[in-house]
């Protein structure tokens, strides 16, 4: 466990509502509570279809969750089959029915925590990280403390082949001082760091994906939910997988601040 002061994070993503295991639906409400998180961030993909039963189910289930919530918008959160929707209020259903604030953000005492959004209406699965959210994101970061650690939301995976316009706002937001990068997508944990992820050097942060949390769609890895124990000079990621009765610890992995970002001990 950290020293304190920390806080805990949870990290949820790919919830897919509308094509959901309802067992593990109620188990990841009662392991969330039990853990007593700061925060409970949602990278994405809420919902299966976009659809208006679909976002009001997500709606109640994360309003079922400890406060406060940071949640950003997933591909399937875009209607797929409704053309006019999808071309002129692509993000109407989520916006509506979960949150019009698609850049929010939490600050405390030790962590700035902001989502951005990577949905991109022009394809299916394609994200993309736009220079005006790249920019504000830099420009809010030089107004912190050094040692804040900064924890970026996002959908989409900066390496996937659909991800959010592949490495180079990865470097520019870890060079910028991003510590820590919280997405899905593609329903399959992974924590590392970002120079070892990447192969590139520069200064490291730590990057985290989350498998499904609870959505049947899974793709060779049980559902599952990041925790993430945060100090100043220390972050702890846990993975907890659902072994068919609750979620159990499978794997915890540490890093340490360096001059050079983080590292794993």
């Amino acid at each position: 466990m950290l020293s304190t002061p920390s806080r805990v994070i949870v990290h949820l993503s790919d919830l897919h509502f509308g094509r959901v295991d309802a067992r593990v639906v109620n188990a990841l409400h009662d392991a969330v509570w039990a853990l007593a998180p700061h925060v409970v961030a949602v990278s994405g993909d809420l919902t299966q279809r976009a659809r208006r039963a679909q976002f009001r189910a997500a709606r109640a289930f994360i309003d079922r969750l400890p406060s406060p919530h940071l949640v950003v918008p997933g591909n399937h959160d875009v209607p797929l089959y409704n053309v006019m929707a999808r071309a002129f209020d692509p993000l109407g259903g989520y916006i509506r029915f979960v949150t019009a604030d698609l850049a929010p953000t939490h600050t405390d005492e030790i962590t700035w925590i902001a989502g951005i959004n990577t949905a991109n209406p022009g394809t299916w699965k394609s994200g993309r990280v736009d220079d005006i959210t790249l920019r504000r994101v830099e420009s809010s970061i030089r107004a912190l403390p050094p040692l804040m650690v900064k924890i970026l939301v996002a959908h989409h995976p900066f390496d996937a082949p659909d991800g959010a316009g592949a490495t180079a706002p990865l470097h520019t937001l870890t060079a910028a001082g991003i510590d820590v990068f919280l997405t899905g997508h593609l329903h399959a944990s992974y924590t590392g760091h970002s120079a070892q992820r990447y192969n590139t050097g520069g200064r490291s942060a730590v990057v985290v994906e989350a498998s499904t949390a609870t959505s049947t769609r899974l793709r060779g890895e049980a559902n599952g939910f990041n925790v993430i124990r945060v100090a100043t000079d220390r972050i702890q990621v846990e993975n907890r997988r659902w072994d068919g009765r609750t979620f159990v610890l499978t794997d915890d992995q540490q890093f340490s601040r360096v001059n050079g970002g983080w590292q794993s001990d």
